[in-house]
């Protein structure tokens, strides 16, 4: 709840970032555990800059099956298997899934790439690089 004295984003110094707590909220009652997944920090030996891989364990997808798309601050992953109604099974014990996978992104952080292999769904994201910057604000003098 926005505004409850035991929330982290109560704080008078902390403005604007409601939004962000009811995203929060959002996010982790929405998520079950499937599919699981790690997250990475992986550091780029030459440049010495480090970027993220989420790995996401989604055997018996198809690429054709998967979506990975941002939308505002979200990385979201879907799977969705199809029945076979032809298939004449013996014993089931697989069945068809599907699942929805929301991550909440740092603002700046960019999707690199996402590759599939060995029913691993490995997506890379790039960190922004720390710039600060100081903008001076104008003051104006009302009569």
């Amino acid at each position: 709840m926005a505004g409850d004295a035991t929330s982290p984003f109560s704080h008078p110094l902390l403005i604007g970032f409601d939004m962000l707590e009811e995203s929060l909220r959002r996010h982790m009652r929405s998520n079950d555990g499937y599919p699981p997944y790690n997250i990475e920090r992986l550091r780029n030996r030459k440049s010495g800059s480090d970027h993220l891989r989420i790995t996401l364990a989604v055997a018996g997808f198809s690429e054709d099956e998967l979506d990975v798309l941002t939308e505002e601050n979200r990385l979201i992953v879907r799977g969705r298997q199809v029945e076979r109604p032809e298939a004449d099974y013996l014993h089931r014990g697989i069945a068809a899934r599907q699942f929805q996978r929301v991550f909440l992104l740092a603002e700046g952080i960019e999707v690199q790439g996402a590759r599939l292999r060995n029913g691993l769904l490995a997506i890379d994201l790039v960190r922004p690089e720390n710039i600060n910057m100081v903008k001076k604000i104008n003051i104006s003098v009302s009569k």
